[in-house]
C-alpha cells in the first residue's frame, strides 16, 4: 500500500533528478531529447527484464521451499534498502558531478551522444530494478493486494516524475535534502519490517524455531487484519503478536542502517546537491 507507493516515489524522483542534471549540463546541444528518451526507454525495457526473470524464479519455488524463497527475496530487499540508504547518502553529490560532467563533455563535442542514452539508461535501469525488488519483497511481506500495489505505483511514479520536474524548472522551492530525510526513514522502518517479516517465514518453514513465542498480543487495540493494521504492517512492519526473533530483526536492521548512516554523515546533505545542480 503506502509502502509500494514510498518506494517509487523516491526511485522515480533520484532518476528524474539524475535525467534533470543531464538536461541542465546539455541545454542547447541538438536532438539531446532524442538521446536522453533513448536511455530512458532502454532503462526501463532493462527494468522490465529483470521483473521477468524475477518472476520465474518466483514460480519456480511455488510449493516448494516457498517460505525460504519468501524469506530470502525478502532479506535480499532488506539488504537493498538499507544500502540504498546509505549509499545515497555519501554518494548523491558524486552522481550530480557525474552527471553534470558528462553532459559538459557532451556539448562540447569530447564525447559522442550516445553517452547521454548510456548514463540515463545506467541510471534508470539501477532504479527501476531496485522497484522491482523492492515491490517483490512487499509482495511476499503479504497485507496488499496487486491492484492496490499497482495503484499505488502509479501514483509514485506520477509523484516522483512530477516532483522532479518541478524542481527541474526551479518552480518548487522545497530543501529536497529534508524531502530525502524523511523517505530515507521511511524506507528504514520499511527494512526493518521486511527483516521481521523475513524471520516469520523462516519460522513458518521450519528453519528458524529460535525464541518464536508471541511476546505479546495487541489484537485487542489494533488488528494486523484490520485496515489500519494492514497499512502499518505494510510500511513499518507492524505486528499485532510479534515474537522475540522478529524484534531482534527489526531493531538490528535500523541499528545497522542508522550506524552506517551516521559514519557517513559528512556527505549526509549530498542528495539535496542533486536538485541544486538541476537549477
Amino acid at each position: 500500500m503506502l509502502a509500494t507507493l514510498l518506494i517509487v516515489f523516491r526511485e522515480v524522483l533520484e532518476a528524474g533528478l539524475i535525467v534533470g542534471i543531464v538536461l541542465a549540463a546539455t541545454k542547447g546541444v541538438v536532438r539531446r531529447g532524442l538521446w536522453i528518451a533513448g536511455g530512458i526507454a532502454g532503462g526501463l525495457l532493462g527494468a522490465a527484464l529483470v521483473a521477468v526473470f524475477a518472476g520465474e524464479l518466483s514460480s519456480l519455488f511455488q510449493g516448494s521451499g516457498q517460505e525460504l524463497f519468501n524469506a530470502g527475496v525478502l532479506l535480499l530487499a532488506v539488504v537493498m534498502l538499507g544500502w540504498h540508504n546509505v549509499w545515497m547518502a555519501s554518494h548523491g553529490r558524486a552522481i550530480a558531478r557525474e552527471m553534470r560532467a558528462v553532459g559538459g563533455a557532451v556539448a562540447e563535442g569530447r564525447r559522442p551522444m550516445t553517452a547521454l542514452a548510456i548514463v540515463v539508461g545506467v541510471a534508470v535501469l539501477r532504479e527501476g530494478a531496485e522497484v522491482v525488488l523492492f515491490l517483490y519483497g512487499i509482495a511476499g511481506s503479504g497485507g496488499t493486494s496487486a491492484a492496490s500495489m499497482l495503484a499505488d505505483a502509479w501514483l509514485g511514479i506520477l509523484g516522483g516524475g512530477a516532483m522532479a520536474g518541478l524542481i527541474y524548472g526551479g518552480l518548487l522551492a522545497i530543501p529536497v535534502n529534508r524531502l530525502f530525510a524523511a523517505t530515507s526513514s521511511l524506507i528504514a522502518l520499511l527494512a526493518a519490517g521486511m527483516a521481521a517479516q523475513a524471520v516469520l517465514f523462516l519460522q513458518q518453514g521450519g528453519y528458524l524455531e529460535t525464541m518464536s513465542t508471541p511476546l505479546w498480543d495487541s489484537s485487542w487495540l489494533l488488528s494486523q487484519e484490520s485496515i489500519p493494521g494492514r497499512m502499518l504492517h505494510t510500511l513499518v512492519g507492524y505486528s499485532d503478536s510479534p515474537d522475540g526473533a522478529q524484534l531482534i530483526a527489526y531493531a538490528f536492521t535500523i541499528a545497522v542502517i542508522a550506524i552506517l548512516m551516521r559514519l557517513l554523515r559528512p556527505n549526509r546533505r549530498a542528495t539535496g546537491n542533486l536538485s541544486a545542480d538541476t537549477a
